[in-house]
């Protein structure tokens, strides 16, 4: 690891609905997806920005913790337009 990174924030996705999907990217000149995630309805889990994940993306209706705050990603009463 580099000893000079600063960084390593973590961020608590509580999903509110089943079929919550977490999908980490990687930081670099390219950035690409390296890991994903589902979670059902009560599930926690607890990320880490590091050296190699520079962002998380969040699909469904989740509450997100985080050194800023706390967020909600979806709406339960938003319908699908497919």
């Amino acid at each position: 690891m580099n000893g000079d990174y600063i960084g390593q924030d973590y961020i608590m996705v509580k999903a509110l609905e089943n079929g919550v999907t977490i999908i980490g990217l990687t930081r670099g000149r390219d950035t690409k997806l390296h890991h994903t995630e589902k979670l059902d309805k009560g599930e926690i889990m607890f990320l880490q920005f590091t050296e190699h994940t520079s962002a998380v993306k969040i699909r469904g209706h989740a509450e997100i913790l985080h050194r800023y705050g706390n967020s909600t990603s979806g709406n339960p009463f938003e319908k699908s337009k497919s």
